[in-house]
């Protein structure tokens, strides 16, 4: 229902929801002649995980955090297990480590066309595009349940996660890596399977629908010049849906806005197994295949898990000061009577202590695994791709090209797999039985298709005495901090037009573009009066 005040010059927006999946996000903008100049996001649910696990058995964590969420999952096994990995000081065969990497890779593989075109592409057919000429197309492709593109893109998206189950015994909330290794044996068969499945995913759908060409000549685009060119070069990739979907959201302006904090994390994830027999925390850096690291202030920086807070002046949370997760607290507050202290979101605010910068509200995603890796210096066996170095360059931040780096990497993480899969040792060992230390620390840490994905645990007298989880969601929808920066989904909202006040449908796209892993709601307000102008829901899937 709408109900809007063509008189205010100023109103605020609550949006409701702007995520497609689960949980819950309120979102208050301040619009002014149509542009929004300011923005809050309010994380609505409390969750509390992090005390669910205190006292547990050290590896409570493997079956409780992929519970967090039901898309995820895999990821959220995958930290876990390295957390308790880098605690007790285990030993992984380099096959177990092989296994971890595809699984952890195919359930990204998974996300990739299902987010597309489930969560993201609907939005191009929102009635407010249908005076643009490539419109009717956009609806024959991206429709919800009918277009040609939609049915084929979330049918098959289920193909990669079927080489998970393989390797997993299942998909969703799979518990079979552990600490040492893995719980599972393949055999030739299953490495045959699962190369056939994801040759088929590829066949079908990345290069016939997607691409319309061969991994390897899309892995020739090293900057933008070269994507535009590569649109052009024949009909086959300028009518595929990549190529539809660069002309159109040029066509609607996505390059225009979204732009956010524009500093970027990412913890980095898979490893060469030679360099990772023995994980540590230490060690984690030089072992990774998709590198970690921070860029802010126009520089790059290794990445330093020691220099992650978290801040929750304004979360409903109990605490003084930003906290290091090893020492971090989850003391729930009454949200009614602590909003009269500022507080306002259930999410904390995680930062990072930039070197000669300070701390810095930082944004999560593939967009930041894509700048990361044009880092210099980068060893052999690392990420090393330039394109979004130069996009960023030429075009800046925005909602159009934080959703290509999440397709971008469809045929990166493809082409892992596969060589990953030609290196099983079916002969060899996927797990060695680690010694149950008494206490300890230790960090886990991936890239999940959202983002940095961290657990932090510090173990004692055999049990779990604290446990912090920092998903990418709470990278990017965190509230502001104590110095009042705002989190990178609020400023990202920040400049976005507003075509029409009774659907935003130019907030759903900010919002979606970082795939935040939560339901969102939008209000409006009278920016002057206070009253309420409008409530309306931006999507109805869930």
């Amino acid at each position: 229902m709408t109900a809007v005040d063509s008189t205010a010059d100023s109103v605020d927006l609550f949006v409701s929801p702007l995520g497609r999946v689960e949980g819950d996000l309120d979102v208050r903008v301040t619009v002014e002649d149509g542009v929004v100049t300011s923005a809050w996001t309010e994380a609505a649910m409390f969750r509390g995980f992090e005390i669910i696990l205190r006292g547990k058995d050290p590896q409570a964590g493997l079956v409780v955090t992929p519970r967090i969420c039901g898309i995820c999952g895999g990821s959220h096994l995958y930290k876990a297990c390295y957390a308790l990995d880098t605690a007790w000081r285990t030993h992984v065969p380099q096959n177990a480590t092989l296994i971890r990497n595809i699984a952890q890779a195919c359930e990204t593989l998974q996300s990739i066309p299902r987010y597309f075109y489930a969560l993201f592409a609907i939005d191009l057919v929102n009635k407010n595009y249908a005076s643009s000429p490539m419109y009717d197309e956009a609806v024959r492709r991206f429709a919800p349940y009918v277009g040609t593109s939609y049915q084929r893109g979330v049918v098959l998206s289920g193909k990669p996660v079927e080489v998970y189950a393989i390797f997993g015994g299942q998909w969703p909330h799979s518990s079979f890596m552990v600490p040492g290794g893995v719980m599972s044996a393949p055999n030739l068969s299953d490495v045959t399977r699962a190369t056939a499945i994801l040759n088929h995913w590829k066949d079908n759908w990345l290069e016939k629908e997607w691409l319309g060409c061969s991994i390897e000549r899309w892995m020739e685009v090293k900057s933008w010049a070269d994507m535009q060119e590569w649109v052009e070069e024949n009909e086959s990739q300028r009518n595929s849906d990549c190529g539809f979907f660069i002309r159109y959201a040029l066509e609607i302006g996505l390059h225009k806005y979204g732009a956010g904090v524009g500093e970027f994390i990412a913890p980095g994830t898979y490893f060469e197994p030679s360099l990772y027999e023995n994980p540590t925390v230490e060690d984690r850096q030089p072992a990774l295949i998709g590198r970690g690291g921070v860029y802010a202030g126009g520089r790059h920086f290794d990445y330093d898990q020691l220099r992650v807070s978290e801040d929750v002046s304004h979360s409903f949370y109990a605490g003084s000061r930003p906290m290091h997760p090893w020492e971090g607290e989850t003391d729930p507050l009454d949200p009614i009577a602590s909003r009269a202290q500022g507080k306002y979101s259930w999410a904390k605010s995680p930062r990072y202590d930039v070197p000669d910068l300070g701390r810095r509200p930082l944004e999560a995603g593939p967009l930041a695994r894509r700048v990361v890796a044009s880092a210099p210096n980068p060893a052999g066996h690392q990420d090393s791709d330039p394109l979004f170095a130069d996009m960023m360059a030429t075009l800046g931040p925005s909602v159009f090209v934080r959703q290509m780096a999440r397709m971008h990497e469809a045929p990166k993480y493809f082409a892992w797999v596969m060589d990953w899969l030609g290196r099983i040792d079916l002969q060899g060992s996927f797990h060695t039985k680690p010694a149950e230390l008494e206490s300890g620390k230790g960090w886990g840490a991936t890239e999940a298709a959202r983002g940095a994905l961290q657990d932090w645990i510090v173990i004692e007298n055999g049990k779990i005495a604290n446990y912090q989880v920092v998903t990418p969601t709470a990278w990017n929808i965190g509230p502001r901090d104590s110095e009042g920066a705002a989190g990178p989904i609020e400023a990202a909202l920040v400049g976005t037009p507003i075509r029409d006040m009774e659907d935003p449908v130019e907030l759903g796209h900010v919002a979606r573009s970082f795939d935040s892993c939560l339901v969102c709601t939008v209000h409006a307000y009278d920016g002057k009066t206070g009253r309420q102008l409008t409530e309306f829901v931006v999507n109805g899937m869930v």
